[in-house]
């Protein structure tokens, strides 16, 4: 079994420096230098909108200004690394999710404002754009982590069940990333069960098994992140060790984590790779395998 030594996480440290954005180097030094959340909340600040929502390129390959649906995620993401679920920001976020939901109760995956600004080649959005179990599932699961009871999220758990117990569902991979997230934290435990056990093997359908595939894009730490959750149960216990040792391997000579998706223009790379470091170190610290 793999591990990764003080000197690796030292050389991700001198990375962050380098090229981390000012947000995840306040997580970096949160999560692995004894970090005050604080910093990292008055960091996410910069993002947030008047209408509740994030924009200005929180979501790297979304530079324009406008709050899109996904930049919520990682918002609430970064808020409750920070410890910061009753943080009003949570209740604003689910009024902007409210002020763009449709009738069904879903989000749409993007808005049509994403054309007025550069964005990555693949935020396209239709000219009236319908609810998606992406990023639907994944907003209501982190809104139920973080115990919020905005009026939001009933519709939009009804819109995620709804869709879940259709029949026959053949998720991409993003929509079963999003799926995974809200099994994982929708209070209805016994239905989550029931559910998970229905749909696991479409889940599990994106999935590369194999740590060395070339341009393999979905792998199986990408679905389990940390243990305990839903995710993990899609996989062996050897297929995760392979993958984490793998994990380590792939932190680069400068010391951090490369993308393996298309920079479609130049500050996108080092801007997600910071993003992506500070991920990998928290993947391998809450398996065990980060020893500082």
């Amino acid at each position: 079994m793999r591990v990764l030594h003080g000197t690796g996480l030292d050389r991700a440290a001198e990375f962050m420096r380098l090229n981390g954005r000012l947000i995840d180097r306040r997580r970096f030094a949160l999560h692995f230098r004894g970090g005050l959340p604080g910093p990292v909340v008055a960091a996410l600040r910069g993002y947030e909108n008047t209408d509740g929502g994030y924009g200005h390129a929180l979501e790297p390959d979304l530079r324009g200004e406008a709050s899109q649906p996904v930049p919520a995620q990682h918002a609430l993401d970064v808020l409750h690394q920070a410890g910061a679920d009753d943080d009003p920001a949570v209740n604003r976020i689910g009024g902007y999710l409210a002020s763009i939901t449709g009738a069904d109760g879903g989000v749409p995956f993007v808005l049509p404002s994403v054309r007025d600004a550069p964005h990555a080649p693949w935020w396209q959005a239709a000219d009236e754009p319908t609810g998606a179990i992406n990023p639907t599932g994944s907003l209501a699961g982190r809104l139920h982590r973080a115990g919020s009871s905005h009026p939001w999220i009933g519709p939009a758990t009804d819109f995620c069940w709804r869709y879940l117990e259709d029949g026959g569902i053949e998720p991409g991979p993003y929509d079963a990333l999003s799926i995974l997230t809200f099994l994982d934290h929708v209070p209805d435990r016994e239905r989550a069960e029931a559910v998970f056990a229905r749909v696991r093997d479409a889940l599990a359908a994106p999935v590369s098994l194999d740590p060395h595939a070339a341009g393999a894009r979905h792998l199986p730490l990408d679905f389990a992140p940390f243990p305990g959750g839903f995710g993990q149960r899609l996989f062996a216990d050897d297929v995760i060790d392979a993958h984490l040792d793998a994990l380590i391997d792939a932190q680069d000579d400068d010391g951090g984590w490369d993308i393996d998706f298309l920079v479609w223009t130049p500050i996108t790379r080092p801007e997600w790779r910071g993003h992506v470091t500070v991920e990998c170190l928290r993947t391998l610290r809450a398996y065990g395998r980060l020893k500082p």
